[in-house]
């Protein structure tokens, strides 16, 4: 089972209320391989989509480089940012957000929540099968018999709520077993090995090497 809980929630609260489970911290402060989850994650190499020939260094960098702003267009140097730091566009510096442009040289914006369900969720989604594959596998096998805690800052697991960030940890959750988004996927499609979980570590097990 896999579980999402607040990175600002103490580990004690939540292993009181989920004894022996496995805290994984999917976040951009993750301390072990798990890092490679974060939506800021420099793997490199990411296709930016509708936009051919374009590739990105991490999720985020693509959802902030195609937003459009009032007194600003999109901005492709952002594909380019590899230090998981000064990625994020604000309404603050730019004006009010119009929306996601629909690939580099589209002329389609799209609304927050078209633009979530058509670059983001997509994006991240390749990330997962092509950057992460192996952690995804030993994830999914783990969580067939421990309770699994990701850990993220945002909670939201509506991908239809515009008041809140989504949750990528929800994104994890939703590949691993085959749920909405990722309908498709079929939880017995992957060769999973067994022998990465003999540690019965009831607060921790990393599941990196």
């Amino acid at each position: 089972m896999i579980i999402i809980e607040s990175k600002r929630k103490k580990q004690e609260s939540i292993l009181k209320k989920n004894p022996n489970a496995i805290i994984a911290d999917v976040t951009s402060k993750a301390e072990d391989g798990l890092v490679r989850f974060s939506p800021f994650y420099p793997h490199g190499g990411i296709p930016v989509p509708f936009s051919d020939g374009w590739e990105a260094s991490c999720v985020e960098s693509i959802w902030q480089g195609l937003k459009v702003f009032e007194s600003t267009d999109i901005d492709t140097e952002l594909f380019r940012n590899d230090t998981m730091k000064n990625i994020k566009r604000t309404s603050r510096k730019y004006g009010k957000p119009l929306g996601h442009r629909k690939g580099v040289n589209g002329t389609e914006l799209l609304g927050y929540i078209e633009a979530r369900k058509q670059i983001y969720i997509p994006t991240y989604r390749w990330v997962l099968e092509h950057k992460v594959k192996k952690i995804i596998e030993r994830l999914r096998e783990a969580s067939q018999t421990r309770t699994i805690v990701l850990l993220d800052y945002d909670t939201n697991s509506d991908v239809d709520n515009a008041k809140k960030p989504l949750s990528h940890a929800f994104l994890i959750k939703a590949y691993v077993e085959g749920l909405y988004p990722y309908d498709d996927v079929s939880i017995n499609s992957v060769d999973v090995k067994t022998d990465h979980f003999t540690n019965n570590n009831p607060i921790q097990l990393s599941l990196f090497d």
